[in-house]
């Protein structure tokens, strides 16, 4: 895979290299009513890019940041279900004794079913 990613990146680097060869024209832009600037075209478009790229981090790093917080809820969540759980079965562990103690023929019927196994 790194591999694949190192292909990638050095056939967009190679194409912005030999657009740049051919682009080197001056253009402008106007950034705002009364600023412009000059500068030749590969460098305009290289900096679009660059900026594009950088947005495009911008944006995964948030989207990880959202997906984080949604697990870390969900963690939560399950936690305190978990909690709710354990409590439930010890609950019914001490029914299930109390149960037990109160019902001593249930004792002597299952040490007589053990001793005819």
């Amino acid at each position: 895979m790194r591999q694949v990613n190192f292909l990638i990146i050095f056939v967009i680097c190679l194409a912005l290299v030999l657009f740049g060869i051919e682009n080197t024209e001056p253009s402008i832009i106007h950034v705002v009513r009364g600023v412009q600037l000059q500068a030749p075209l590969s460098v305009e478009l290289i900096v679009a890019m660059g900026i594009g790229a950088v947005l495009a981090w911008v944006f995964s790093v948030w989207s990880q940041i959202q997906r984080a917080i949604e697990l870390g809820k969900e963690v939560t969540v399950r936690e305190s279900r978990i909690q709710e759980l354990e409590q439930d079965v010890e609950r019914y562990r001490v029914e299930l004794q109390e149960q037990q103690r109160l019902l001593p023929a249930a004792e002597e019927h299952a040490e007589d079913v053990e001793v005819l196994a």
